[in-house]
């Protein structure tokens, strides 16, 4: 079974929280260290700032208190840079940090309305310089790992003299540490590019090790579930990538993904209950979700999260702290610049805000430890015992000890300073949560349906309102998510794949019926699969198309699912026609031969409304029309003075844009000049370009390269190309070209190079800005091309708007694109606008050659026992928050006692109507026995 299709994950959506529910007055700063940059606990957070030299620390709460703002307070902690902290997985006020200052520190950290004290509770001097890690134990109280520069070490916080172990000296620069989820080893990555398992109790050598990171920049390690771990860094290539390893077979990784060139360090955050893996880039504003399994697919991707600032940390926000009745299920901090943005995941479920789904969230790791550092060191593996997230059965909150006087001496031998110094009261803090709460709680995280606890607005239209004004323009299709279908509808076993087709070509071309791949054999082979008979292909040789010169591009007739146009090496286009029921046998005669060029073709394209019309280009820089009723050229386009990249129809038919490589963007009206009718200035790199037309003919997008060559999108005005791009957005730096898929329907573009691992994903709009970024999708490994399918193999039950085939070195993979629904029994009509039936000629070729002009006929996607979301029942407004009369008005006893008679009352029902008791009958006095 495909674990991902089944995952009860695999919609978890990211919600980013409104701009006034963001901590600020943060001042991050730009540091060189191995730490994430921030932590957080149930109620605190701490993080890097840029005052005294980075030796201070901020601090704000998880939660919002009263008046719905989260102050921000600074602790001075080292005399120089604080590379790492942590915060106690027992205690959320006691935080470790360490620094370039040589030391470690505890502290105990008082509530945001209390003065910080300005003295540790414990200072630790391991003596080997810089100290960059620090990472509390997971099962045991007082127990900290240490990472030096070349070296990590094991203290017992209750023995300051010395540390329980320093293990085996390393080649270079500890990078990252972890410590294996149940505490048992001690995980660490290097610049060295290994990755060592260490044992601490049983040998200070690693117990395994092997050389198996790519490159010796920024690697971070953590465990997932069972024996795996998981590394982040970057590859030969400089692209970041994350990959799965078995700790007890380092030699080879079972999975991996990779994100994109980009200098940042990925910092991965991993959550056991989920299995769900956060990947965030230092300088990025993106956020990758994956799930991780045990089993193939190890990696999955679940969503991607972009926001308008770029990353300087990221952290996780524990299990106890979530707002677990609107089903989320995990919450990330961003550090930025200016600002700290909590991002909830949650998944979309019908009576979220209501319920508790209890088959999201398993039993979680409790608060209290299963051992002191002691025991642990003398052999013991007790596990944290489990507590449940259900509100109702959650251990009671333990009062807290009276206030102590702040004590610098020794801590006592047996027990951990966890448990001892508690030097703040904690009883009366505003950052109590309904999680760690006797009591029910009136605080907005436990009364409010958006997400984590973040305070919300007043109504829900002002929330629109002011999240349209303060964030831009939104899109439904912002959260879309990529999936890969299950292998019961992949092609398998493709052997010998042609890898090295012209940058002008997609790669490989597919219709409703049929998949057109490229070989790498002699004679210009084409293989044809057929799509209803997906599966294992057979080792021995396939019947094929035999051009015999190299293949330059090729396509299948958008009316034809049978006719299959190539373009070759010697300047001739070749027109197949495949039989019914797929190719038996190999085909060495094509129907037609159309030659007209004098040197290599670059690329052909179908008429998209018009039958039997194609236009090509060549390296003689013509562009040529083709009517294959006739095998005859009709048209010679001239203008271009270097090699064109791309073509592209207009939605109505009648004109014609290139891109072309000496730098112009060109629009042709065939049928009235073999001259541009208008010319711009295009991408001013030089490696490749791509164009299509967007927003109902109005614009021209094209995909290209900068002076610098990295790629980016160019929008431009069909009606006025010499004033240049109204607008580009800049993507990343790749080799490849772009390649542009647009759907008209959704004015949704996904783009994707040869050679890439993740799909882009826009939404163009008519106006300022232009290009709204969607979530964009990963695949495991590198894809050599992405083509769609019509409109009509998209599962509207699944809300899919689009579906591609991808094509790997060794098979063919269905990918659907879907937009996160909750009532997906209803036919989701704001995001289904009448199709246009493309795969169906609007007129003949002959009569748009005479000056004819014909659209396509549109259908409706509405399966007939589907009704539309829009005529949807109304549903009964549910107050998700309650009135802020309940926060600014402190109502007497005397008034809390009447509405509680009240309630009573009106569960009971009408006073006047008799109880059941008055119905019993009784016994007499004298019959009681005395």
């Amino acid at each position: 079974m495909n674990r991902f299709k089944t995952s009860k994950f695999k919609n978890t959506t990211p919600k980013i929280a409104k701009k006034d529910e963001w901590i600020n007055n943060v001042h991050a700063g730009s540091f060189a260290s191995q730490g994430n940059h921030i932590k957080a606990s149930s109620k605190l957070v701490a993080f890097n700032t840029e005052q005294a030299g980075g030796g201070m620390l901020g601090l704000s709460s998880v939660q919002p208190g009263s008046d719905g703002q989260r102050a921000v307070t600074q602790i001075s902690c080292h005399s120089d840079l604080v590379t790492d902290m942590d915060f106690s997985p027992f205690d959320d006020s006691l935080l470790a940090t360490c620094s370039v200052d040589e030391t470690v520190k505890l502290w105990r950290l008082c509530d945001l309305a209390q003065e910080q004290s300005s003295s540790p509770e414990l200072t630790l001097r391991p003596g080997q310089g810089r100290l960059e890690l620090v990472l509390f134990h997971p099962t045991s109280s007082g127990l900290l790992a240490v990472g030096t520069t070349k070296s990590a070490q094991i203290w017992d916080t209750n023995c300051q003299e010395a540390p329980l172990a320093v293990l085996e000296q390393h080649g270079d620069q500890v990078q990252s540490l972890g410590w294996k989820l149940d505490g048992s080893l001690l995980a660490s990555s290097c610049k060295d590019k290994m990755i060592r398992v260490f044992d601490p109790r049983a040998q200070l050598a690693p117990v395994q090790s092997a050389k198996s990171l790519q490159s010796n920049k920024d690697s971070r390690i953590l465990w997932t579930k069972d024996d795996l771990l998981l590394t982040t860094g970057f590859d030969t290539m400089r692209s970041r990538e994350a990959r799965l390893w078995d700790s007890r077979k380092l030699t080879s990784s079972l999975g991996s993904v990779s994100l994109g060139t980009s200098s940042g360090t990925l910092i991965p955050l991993f959550d056991e209950d989920t299995g769900l893996l956060l990947l965030a880039g230092m300088g990025n504003t993106g956020i990758d979700c994956f799930e991780v399994s045990s089993s193939e697919p190890f990696l999955s991707q679940v969503s991607h999260c972009l926001t308008d600032t770029s990353t300087k940390g990221v952290a996780l926000v524990p299990k106890l702290a979530l707002d677990v009745m609107s089903c989320e299920v995990v919450r990330v901090l961003q550090l930025t610049d200016s600002c700290i943005l909590p991002i909830s995941y949650q998944v979309p479920r019908k009576n979220s805000g209501h319920e508790f789904h209890d088959d999201l969230y398993p039993d979680t790791v409790g608060t209290t430890p299963a051992m002191s550092a002691e025991e642990w060191w003398k052999g013991g593996n007790k596990q944290v015992e489990r507590i449940s997230l259900h509100p109702d059965k959650r251990p009671k909150q333990k009062a807290a000890p009276a206030k102590q006087t702040p004590a610098k001496k020794e801590v006592a031998s047996g027990g951990s300073k966890e448990d001892q110094a508690r030097d703040c009261s904690t009883s009366s803090s505003p950052l109590s949560t309904p999680s760690s709460s006797a009591a029910p709680s009136r605080s907005p995280s436990s009364t409010s349906g958006l997400s984590s606890g973040f305070v919300p607005s007043p109504s829900p239209s002002q929330t629109a309102k002011a999240f349209q004004n303060l964030m831009g323009p939104t899109s439904k299709f912002r959260h879309i998510q990529g999936t890969v279908m299950h292998r019961d509808t992949h092609i398998t076993n493709i052997r010998g794949l042609n890898l090295t087709t012209p940058g002008e070509c997609d790669g490989f071309c597919v219709n409703r019926q049929r998949v057109a791949v490229p070989l790498a054999i002699s004679g210009g082979q084409i293989a044809v699969f057929e799509r209803s008979q997906p599966g294992k292909l057979p080792d021995t040789a396939l019947p094929t198309i035999q051009n015999s010169v190299n293949v330059a591009d090729f396509a299948w007739d958008p009316f034809d699912t049978h006719r299959l146009a190539v373009a070759g090496d010697d300047a001739k286009i070749r027109v197949w026609q495949v039989p019914e029921g797929g190719l038996k046998e190999t085909l060495t005669e094509p129907k037609i031969i159309m030659q007209g060029h004098t040197e290599k073709i670059y690329s052909i394209t179908f008429h998209p409304l018009a039958s039997g019309l194609l236009v090509s280009s060549s390296y003689d820089l013509t562009v040529r029309l083709w009517n294959l009723e006739t095998g005859k050229q009709v048209k010679v386009l001239d203008g271009h003075q270097d090699q064109v990249f791309g073509m592209a129809w207009s939605p109505d038919g009648k004109l014609l844009a290139t891109v072309c490589k000496d730098g112009k963007v060109r629009i042709y009206d065939p049928r009235k000049s073999t001259s541009p009718v208008q010319e711009g200035p295009g991408p001013e790199g030089h490696r490749g370009a791509r164009v299509v037309w967007v927003c109902d003919g109005k614009y021209l997008l094209v995909s290209g390269f900068d002076s610098r060559s990295e790629r980016g999108l160019y929008l431009y005005s069909a009606s006025s190309l010499s004033s240049g791009a109204v607008s580009s957005v800049p993507v990343n730096v790749s080799p490849s070209t772009l390649i542009p898929y647009y759907d008209p329907d959704t004015s949704v573009v996904i783009l994707t190079g040869k050679g890439d691992t993740r799909v882009y994903i826009y939404e163009i709009v008519p106006e300022d800005p232009y290009f709204i970024e969607c979530s964009s999708f990963n695949s495991p490994e590198p894809h050599k091309g992405l083509a769609f399918l019509p409109k009509t193999e998209c599962n509207v039950r699944d809300v899919e708007v689009a579906v591609g085939l991808m094509l790997t070195k060794t098979t063919i993979e269905p990918v659907a694109f879907k937009v996160p629904r909750v009532k997906k029994e209803f036919f989701q009509d704001d995001v289904y606008s009448d199709t246009a039936v493309w795969w169906e000629p609007a007129l003949t070729g002959s009569a748009w050659l005479s000056g004819s002009n014909d659209q396509h006929k549109k259908i409706s996607l509405k399966p007939k026992d589907m009704t539309p979301v829009s005529e949807a029942p109304k549903e009964a407004p549910v107050r998700k928050y309650l009135p802020s009369s309940v926060y600014l008005e402190e109502k007497t006893d005397e008034q809390k006692k009447d509405e509680l008679l009240n309630a009573m009352v009106a569960k009971l029902g009408n006073m006047d109507d008799p109880l059941p008791q008055e119905s019993y009958e009784g016994v007499d006095e004298d019959e009681w026995d005395d």
